[in-house]
Formats: structure tokens, sequence, C-alpha cells
């Protein structure tokens, strides 16, 4: 795979290598506040059983690792069949480096990589605003039914890559370690 060159000087975007897992735990401790949750997803995710390998990549200014997408397995299950599908999640990028891009460098290459796999949909929850400039749709408006109630309909959303068909409408299913750590949806904060 080659690295992926983007317009901020000196940024590369390549896969995740194993030297990578501490910084891409700063990388997430950093863009989600102080909290271990995010960065122990990405650890279970890279190690769990799943039909598709987790797709990763850091990106690099100047030997420094400053943001990390996750693209792992999940499922649709759709009338005819259970499709194989990936969910983007997490996608992080340290404090000083945002708003420079970076984020959505890391968000194209990680779509065009699923897109030659053959990975026919990436979902995730995100903000409209944000990824629905990069490549994202609402996925409800679409036929996609949400995993969960706790999901705003705005941000459950969808982007359909070349191996799409039309009938592959459905509920998304997060796969088990989305669950066990409470990744999915907003909790109540009264609660």
């Amino acid at each position: 795979m080659t690295s992926h060159e983007a317009s901020l000087t000196g940024l590369v975007i390549r896969p995740e290598t194993a030297d990578d897992h501490r910084d891409v735990h700063e990388v997430h401790t950093r863009a989600f506040g102080d909290s271990d949750r995010i960065p122990g997803l990405v650890q279970a995710l890279r190690v769990a059983e799943a039909a598709l390998a987790p797709m990763s990549f850091v990106a690099g200014v100047d030997g420094r690792v400053v943001g990390h997408v996750l693209l792992s397995a999940a499922r649709l299950d759709a009338p005819r069949r259970i499709v194989d599908v990936l969910s983007l999640s997490p996608l992080g990028v340290v404090p000083e480096f945002q708003g420079q891009g970076i984020g959505t460098q890391l968000i194209a290459h990680a779509l065009d990589a699923a897109d030659r796999q053959g990975v026919p949909l990436v979902f995730l929850e995100g903000s409209p605003h944000y990824y629905g400039t990069r490549g994202f749709e609402g996925a409800g408006a679409l036929g996609f039914r949400s995993p969960s109630l706790r999901i705003p309909e705005a941000a459950f959303q969808v982007a359909r890559l070349s191996a799409h068909e039309p009938w592959m409408t459905g509920t998304f299913v997060y796969s088990e370690v989305f669950w066990a750590f409470d990744c999915v949806g907003l909790r109540d904060p009264e609660d």
C-alpha cells in the first residue's frame, strides 16, 4: 500500500503498525479526553475475530503520529442475506493538528481502501455537517435501520461504495466489541 500525501506539508497517511499502538493510544486519549474507553475500543477491535480484518491508518507529520482512523467489521442484516460491511470508528486527531484537513484525508484514505477491498458499505455515527461533505449520507433515508434508538437519526450515516447493490438495505449491526465498550449511541447523562 502506498502512502497518501496530503496538502499539509509533511503529512503522510499509512497503515498502522504495532510500533504505532502507543502513539495511537495517545491520539485518542488527547482527542477524546482523559477516558480510556476509546483507546480500549481500538485495542479490542484490533484483535477481535471478525469476517473482515480491520483496516487501521495513521497520519504522521514529520514522523509524529497525529491522527488515526479505524475501519472494523460489522454486518448488515439485509433481506437477502447478511452482508459484511465496515464501521468507521474512531477517527481522532490530536487537538493542535485539528482543523487542518487531517481527518478529511484519513477518511478519504480509509474509504478508498475499503472500496479497493470490495466492501459495499461503511457506516458511522457522527456529525452530518462534518461527514456529509466527506462521502457519507443519512443512512435512514436510504433504507438502513439503526442498531440503537440512542443514535440520533442525523448521526447515523453511510458511505455507499462501488460494490454496493440496491438490495443491500436493512439493519446495521455493530460488532460485539462496540457493545462491550458501550460505544453505541448516546447515553443520557442524567442516568
